[in-house]
């Protein structure tokens, strides 16, 4: 079916650095496996995705996914005519990100495994470990294609620490086997927890081992939509010192800082990027000659 809606544009939620399962199969066509799903979505038009599923259940569960009932226009619409030109700049590059509504035991995890990752190796972390514990789903698509769902807290709470080392998680092996047995022991109710406020999200994550402050806003903004949340990681630091002079008005932005961080992280990360390339071109030609 197609989905006629502004500010959603796939290209830019599949590398905005909030889920690890959306893969580019070719020119703006997109994998995603979710909630046990799998779907493909392509970039028709700049307000037009193709998305292949039927309408039931895009009603029962996409919809609510990719935030799609929010009207990011008006946040967009009101940055562009801020006086900050970072911002200004950063809302018109990511302007068709939207914060995806996760499964909150999926971004825990995945969110505890980036800790001093880059977007790559988080992506093949959380897909080994898929393939290495998750429950294997036959593809509507195609009957000879088999997926992987995201591993329950119980199957992933049997994990040892030498299997998740072999999967290249490093240190992190013991804080991903901890984490899934405080949910599959109900030390954390994840049902529960849908329903706490931030302040509460926050520091019931905060008790499991290996859950620090950046982890656990990430993951309040990624697993249970709290929008208000601002994580800061190492390109959002960077942001407020070059940028900023740490001198970012935060209360600005007050309901949406979470969306706002987005923006910032997606263009900051984009710029650096593209310099990066610039000067390995520039470095290619010198030597050439």
């Amino acid at each position: 079916m197609l989905i006629h809606k502004k500010n959603f544009n796939i290209e830019q939620i599949a590398d905005s650095g909030q889920c690890f399962r959306m893969n580019q199969l070719a020119e703006k066509h997109y994998s995603l496996i979710a909630f046990g799903r799998y779907l493909e979505l392509i970039q028709r038009g700049e307000d037009l995705v193709e998305i292949s599923c039927d309408e039931e259940e895009f009603a029962e569960l996409w919809q609510d996914y990719f935030d799609l009932s929010y009207d990011y226009t008006q946040l967009i619409d009101t940055l562009l005519a801020g006086e900050d030109p970072f911002l200004r700049s950063a809302a018109a590059f990511g302007k068709g990100i939207r914060i995806l509504k996760q499964e909150f035991f999926e971004m825990m995890i995945s969110f505890i495994i980036s800790q001093n990752k880059n977007i790559p190796a988080i992506k093949n972390c959380v897909e080994a470990l898929c393939h290495k514990y998750g429950t294997p789903i036959r593809s509507a698509f195609d009957h000879n294609t088999i997926y992987y769902a995201f591993p329950t807290p119980s199957q992933l709470a049997q994990a040892s620490k030498e299997e998740l080392r072999e999967l290249k998680v490093g240190y992190r092996d013991e804080y991903i086997i901890r984490a899934a047995q405080a949910v599959a022991e109900g030390q954390l109710d994840v049902n529960c927890i849908h329903s706490y406020s931030y302040k509460e999200a926050f520091d019931a994550l905060k008790q499991i081992h290996g859950i620090g402050d950046k982890v656990a806003n990430c993951i309040c903004l990624y697993g249970l939509h709290h929008i208000q949340v601002f994580p800061i990681d190492v390109w959002i630091k960077r942001i407020l010192d070059e940028v900023y002079q740490n001198e970012f008005n935060l209360k600005l932005y007050e309901g949406n800082a979470g969306i706002v961080q987005q923006y910032m992280f997606y263009f900051m990360r984009n710029q650096k990027e593209n310099q990066n390339e610039k000067t390995a071109k520039e470095g290619m030609k010198s030597k050439k000659k």
